[in-house]
């Protein structure tokens, strides 16, 4: 027979005289349970004395014969309970060291030296080493689906007696059994739940090996866990007060080989307890501790201390739980009614309401009013707020009166918050009441609260109201923030805390109507910013998607003007920040599965075995060029561009692509072909650039573009960063070319009117035969026709009819149909030489000539003119001319409305040196030309063949260098300024070159002018002699 310490006993006394004393009893041996194997078996049983308070010192020796058997050993009693009975109803008791109230009692009776207790007696003090015991053991075996059925038959009562006897044959043999309960079965196959108590102390992997033994037996798996094996020592102060720092200390009796953890509960939520801002977790001899560095509400609850164990079948969590509240101090909230008190001239005194408002808490404050400089205050309370009537006087030489309210919580701690009272006196400037603006006081800002921030209204001096400011954030908005806020503060882990604030953050942004304001947005644009500076990685699925997505969504297109209107915060603009934020957390975040949307595309590369590596986000390809740059990461951002500061002569035509890789590089380059928003005009000048911190802007340095690509731009970047293509509002200046065309078409101006001049100063002299008459005729029409055109030119160059749409469409309809007509005289003239010479036996006469000339030199110019106004929506810009160079649009080969007259000209060029060629060998041809003209008929065809010979390049080349303007990109380079240079020079000067060409260098018109001169000379002359 093994012996065993035995007995401990209550003793309650009655009139300090008797007592009763409930003896628990450890009885051991083997004719109690039998279990084959195992160990002696160990029964408490509880005796009740009543005995005189004499009898007390000799109880022990009166107990110890009590039980006769002798396989049964009894000693070591000890007293637990003291208890005084008052009329055996109630009894005062305290407990005996070293026990301590029991789980039962705790709640209302752990932290007092006594207690009343009614009801039993027995367990109403437990050792400090005891230890209680809750598990369930799930049963597979169909034998047991009995105790499933009514507890009054038969078959529950055969299995739960099998099963409760099964359970003690193992149980008890272990040191300080007490007693062993089935409390309930559950369907899950049979799940019994049941309960434990151990009087001393026991070996925990003596526990699990007995669990795992009866699991093996029965076919089971078990699951406990204990109280008493672990203990929490909470803070002495309860509850803690605001400026306190707790420690919380777990401790254990015995090596439990594993790791703790804590848990607080609040609100009905189980939440981890990590080191954290708020909160360090340390391990320290035979326990853990909690030190909490900051309180706040968060922070109160039950705490509890686990420690895990398994063995084969068995599960064991050995906890400890305590409640610590907290004692806060508000955030006081002091507003006046009204804000600003008016006081008019036959008013001595004004009367605010005064109202300091907190937030909602289980705190019970006092709180204490104060005034200076009042005529009196009256504190009240109302359901909402602590309020207070006060009087001020309206002598404005008297100091300025100011109001405070303080508030004291459990611990005597104090916080405080004041207002001055700022009365608009009868001569002060304001600015009255607007809406809910009330009256304010010139020089002060109106403040209206809404659910979350404020409205703000300046009133400046004058009296005026300025624009008003908003800080108001929606609720759901409001409480993302929150929660960002104290995901690293130590409840909770951190990956779960981002986890629920990008869920929170995603459902919030899905719906547009939600964060459509400025505020909003900034709000959002926080969050990322906190999460950047809290969390270490983004690894879970789900969470990579929400957070995405999330971002994704507030790029939506119709929160435009939420971004655009919100004022930068600090040094960084909304953007900024955003995409500052956006970069660091991608470059966190894991890519592998990550899905495209619609605003925002990220996409990851695995380079480690290349040194070159390709993506593709928002259909814009990106190749990377390094030594072993690890994984790269490839971020797209729609409509962000817009956002970020730029320059008022450029903006954003791409996405921003955003570019990091996982190791560093001495060396990179970056390959991108970035897909245009809008198609880039020609002559505009494209930049590829990335964004630089330093300056806050875009910047070319270490990118190139190369423009050899159509309808893409192709960049090349020697550095990572966020990258991007800058696009210039207008086309590129030449320089110079602006002062060049208005000399050169005043020249060409002065010299057409020169020209008609000539031309009808020397027509009846020379004008004698058909070919003349058809050469001078086209001389004067084309000659008309440019002089318009090159007006209409100039005037398109004055600032006044530049920015003026009617104008501008008015000049380009006037030059279209002016240079088509130019060229058709030029037909006329050239087809009906062409006539004239090939069939010489059809001469046409003047008015036949004159009525031809006149449908192919207007007719067919106004018909094409006007087709193209109408195809081209009814002239519109854009469409039919546009609006930079007043001038049709040129759109690409044959696209555009340039085609409608580079088409006819070309056609008329070709043409006309057709004619030359043949005219020219008609001529030389004696023969044929001897039988067909006089003298003068055939100097007069050859001048009209040096005329077309003469008029046909000063045009046609001019002309093919306006082509190759029209083909050349100023983008290009040198070659393209050098074009455009010449085609000035020639287009510009075109009226002289024709004065010098067609009237100066002919014999005949030369001879005629010096002719007429020299008659006027001598007509001079005879007229002075006469005199």
């Amino acid at each position: 027979m093994k012996k065993r310490r035995g007995v401990s006993y209550e003793m309650n006394i009655k009139y300090r005289k008797r007592m009763w004393t409930v003896c628990v009893l450890y009885i051991l041996g083997l004719n109690i349970c039998q279990t084959a194997g195992q160990d002696n078996s160990t029964q408490m049983y509880y005796v009740k004395l009543v005995v005189e308070e004499s009898a007390i010192p000799n109880i022990t020796a009166a107990l110890t014969p009590f039980v006769k058997n002798p396989s049964v050993n009894v000693y070591d009693l000890k007293i637990t309970t003291r208890c005084e009975v008052d009329k055996d109803v109630t009894r005062r008791c305290s407990c005996e060291p070293p026990f301590r109230w029991s789980d039962r009692l705790c709640q209302k009776c752990c932290g007092k030296p006594s207690c009343t207790v009614t009801g039993k007696t027995a367990g109403i003090c437990v050792s400090n080493e005891s230890e209680s015991i809750w598990g369930s053991i799930t049963l597979i075996k169909r034998e047991y689906y009995n105790c499933l059925k009514e507890k009054e038959s038969e078959e529950f009562m055969r299995c739960n007696t099998f099963l409760l006897e099964a359970m003690k044959a193992v149980y008890s043999t272990m040191v300080g059994f007490d007693t062993l309960r089935i409390r309930k079965y559950r369907v899950g196959s049979v799940i019994a739940d049941f309960e434990m108590i151990f009087a001393y102390s026991i070996k925990q992997q003596n526990l699990i090996e007995k669990s795992d033994f009866m699991s093996s037996s029965l076919s089971a798996s078990i699951n406990l866990e204990t109280s008493g094996v672990v203990r929490l020592i909470m803070p002495s102060q309860n509850p803690v007060c605001n400026y306190d720092k707790p420690n919380l200390t777990c401790t254990v009796r015995e090596d439990l080989r594993s790791t703790p953890v804590w848990q607080l509960k609040r609100a009905g939520t189980v939440l981890e307890i990590f080191n954290g801002t708020q909160a360090d977790v340390t391990d320290i001899t035979m326990g853990t501790k909690v030190s909490l560095k900051r309180i706040s509400a968060l922070w109160a609850g039950e705490y509890t201390c686990i420690y895990r164990q398994e063995g084969n079948f068995t599960k064991i969590n050995h906890t400890a739980s305590a409640v610590m509240n907290v004692s806060l101090l508000p955030n006081i909230d002091i507003t006046l009614t009204p804000p600003f008190p008016r006081c008019s001239k036959d008013l001595e005194f004004v009367t605010i309401k005064v109202k300091c408002e907190i937030e909602s808490n289980n705190e019970s404050y006092n709180v204490v009013w104060k005034g200076k400089h009042l005529s009196s205050l009256f504190p009240f309370l109302t359901d909402d707020a602590y309020m207070a009537d006060v009087v001020a006087s309206c002598n404005n030489s008297y100091d300025k009166p100011i109001v405070m309210c303080t508030f004291r919580n459990k611990c005597k701690e104090e916080r405080t918050a004041l207002t001055a009272v700022h009365l608009i006196y009868a001569n002060d400037h304001f600015c009255p009441a607007d809406g809910h603006w009330k009256d304010t006081k010139a020089g002060f800002e109106a403040v209206l609260k809404c659910q979350t921030g404020e409205r703000k209204r300046k009133c400046s001096a004058d009296g005026t109201w300025e624009k008003e400011s908003s800080t108001c954030v929606k609720q759901q908005v409001h409480d993302v923030l929150q929660e960002a806020e104290i995901i690293d503060i130590g409840l909770g882990s951190l990956d779960d805390n981002s986890a629920k604030v990008f869920s929170l953050l995603q459902n919030v942004t899905s719906d547009s109507a939600t964060i459509n304001t400025s505020p909003d947005i900034n709000t959002t644009v926080s969050v990322f910013s906190i999460l950047t500076q809290k969390i270490q990685s983004i690894d879970d699925k789900l969470t990579v998607d929400n957070f995405l997505e999330s971002s994704s969504n507030i790029l939506d297109s119709s929160l435009k003007e939420s971004w655009t209107k919100q004022p930068d915060v600090g040094n960084l603009s909304l953007a900024e920040r955003y995409l500052d934020s956006l970069e660091q957390l991608i470059h966190k975040t894991n890519l592998c599965h990550a899905r495209k949307q619609e605003n925002l595309d990220a996409a990851i590369s695995n380079c480690r075995q290349s040194s070159e590596c390709s993506a593709t986000v928002l259909n814009n390809s990106v190749v990377l060029v390094g030594q072993d740059p690890g994984d790269v990461k490839t971020a797209g951002f729609r409509e962000l561009g817009q956002y970020l500061p730029q320059e008022n002569e450029t903006f954003i035509n791409s996405v921003i692509v955003s570019v990091t890789t996982e190791n560093q590089l001495a060396s990179v380059e970056v390959r991108i072909k970035f897909a245009l928003i809008k198609h880039r005009p020609r002559n505009v000048e494209i930049k590829c650039v990335a964004w630089d911190n330093n300056t806050r802007s875009w910047s070319s340095k270490g990118c190139e573009w190369d423009p050899s690509d159509k309808g893409l731009a192709s960049c090349i970047c020697r550095h990572l960063s966020s990258f991007a293509v800058l696009m210039s509002k207008a086309p590129m200046d030449i320089p110079g070319l602006r002062e060049l065309t208005l000399v050169g078409l005043s020249v060409s101006v002065s010299s057409l009117i020169l020209t008609l001049a000539i031309e009808l100063a020397v027509w009846s002299s020379v004008v004698r035969t058909d070919q003349s008459f058809i050469r001078h005729t086209a001389h004067v029409n084309i000659c008309l026709c440019l002089l318009v055109a090159d007006s209409c030119f100039l005037a398109a160059l004055n600032p006044i009819y530049q920015n003026e749409e009617m104008w501008c469409r008015i000049f380009v309809l006037l030059k279209h149909f002016s240079y088509l007509a130019v060229f058709f005289w030029m037909f006329s003239l050239s087809s009906m030489l062409l006539l004239n010479n090939v069939f010489v036996f059809h001469a046409l006469s003047r008015k036949t000539y004159l009525r031809l000339s006149m449908v192919l030199g207007y007719a067919c110019p106004s018909l094409i003119v006007v087709i193209t106004f109408l195809y081209y929506n009814n002239g519109a810009e854009g469409d039919y001319y546009s609006s930079d160079t007043c001038w049709l649009r040129y759109a690409g080969l044959l696209k555009g409305s340039i085609h409608t007259f580079v088409v006819p000209v070309g056609a008329i060029a070709l043409f006309n040196t057709f004619s030359m060629v043949v005219v020219i060998i008609k001529l030389l041809d004696n023969s044929a030309t001897t039988n067909r003209y006089n003298e003068k008929e055939k100097k007069a065809a050859v001048s009209v063949v040096r005329s077309v010979i003469l008029l046909t390049p000063i045009f046609g080349v001019t002309w093919i260098f306006g082509f190759a303007v029209m083909l050349v990109d100023l983008t290009s380079g040198p070659i393209a300024f050098v074009v455009h240079y010449a085609f000035d020079l020639l287009n510009t000067f075109q009226g002289f070159y024709i004065l010098l060409t067609t009237c100066l260098a002919d014999k005949q018109i030369r001879e005629v002018l010096l002719n007429q001169i020299r008659r006027n000379e001598a007509a001079s002359v005879t007229d002075s002699t006469t005199k």
